[in-house]
This record gives C-alpha cells, sequence and structure tokens, in this order.
C-alpha cells in the first residue's frame, strides 16, 4: 500500500504519525512518504484532498485521517485492505 503523510516542522502529531507508520511498516507491507505541507507538492495534495489540519494520512492517494494519528485505526484499515480478519 502507498501512504503518504502531510507534515509540517514542530508539529507533534506528525511525528506521532511517523512513528506508528514506522511500526506498522514493519508488519504490513507499506510505501510511506513523507510530504511536507510548506512545499508546492505538499500544497497541492492538501488543497486536493481538503486536509483541513496536519498531519494528513492518505492512503493509496485517498484522505484517511488527519490530525491526531490512531494507531489502532490504521491497523484496522490495513488489515481491511489485505482482507485479514481482527478477531
Amino acid at each position: 500500500m502507498d501512504v503518504v503523510i502531510l507534515t509540517q516542522t514542530g508539529c507533534h502529531f506528525c511525528e506521532m504519525a511517523t512513528e506508528i507508520l514506522g511500526s506498522l511498516g514493519a508488519e504490513f507491507d507499506l510505501e510511506v512518504r513523507h510530504v511536507n505541507l510548506a512545499s508546492q507538492e505538499g500544497k497541492l495534495i492538501a488543497q486536493k484532498v481538503g486536509l483541513p489540519i496536519p498531519p494528513g494520512i492518505l492512503i493509496d492517494d485517498e484522505l484517511f485521517s488527519y490530525g491526531r494519528p490512531s494507531e489502532r485505526r490504521l491497523r484496522r484499515e490495513f488489515e481491511k485492505r489485505l482482507g485479514r480478519t481482527t478477531e
């Protein structure tokens, strides 16, 4: 799965998202890419998906979440996309 994290400097939730996706990346086959919101690419992506606040987490080019990240919610989504059961 392709995952993009839209981040900004000094954002605590952005750091949390990076850590969470780093640990989940060891469990799931993730291609994680970081894009700074201050960059031209970051601005374009944020505008395209309607990102209200950072960090924005996109999975396969769709906005999945923004703001405080949830490891549980991300894990469930990855399991769902891979056809795994959580029980």
